[in-house]
């Protein structure tokens, strides 16, 4: 596959950027250069690699989900600083 000016220029027309004719010379062997370098990435035998998202290990690192025992509400309500009828008195906020 090559990469011709009128590539360019629609790249260029889609990333919504003018270039001068110079620009255009330059890009066109710079992406012919990249697509080289890809068909060679195309020539690799990767039969046996197993597709990963990711080139390290990624493991997860969340702690074991232990059931605990859970505090009651009456313990949650006498820990507050201040009780109105039973229940957590909180600052008006208007």
């Amino acid at each position: 596959m090559s990469f011709t000016e009128k590539d360019v220029d629609y790249v260029a027309n889609l990333s919504r950027i003018s270039l001068s004719d110079e620009e255009k010379k330059n890009f066109t062997v710079q992406l012919e250069q990249i697509l080289k370098y890809v068909e060679k990435l195309n020539r690799l035998n990767t039969d046996n690699i197993e597709p990963t998202a990711h080139i390290l290990p990624v493991s997860n690192v969340f702690r074991d989900d232990v059931a605990k025992i859970c505090p009651t509400t009456r313990f949650a309500v006498e820990q507050s600083a201040l009780l109105v009828d039973g229940l957590f008195g909180v600052p008006r906020v208007i």
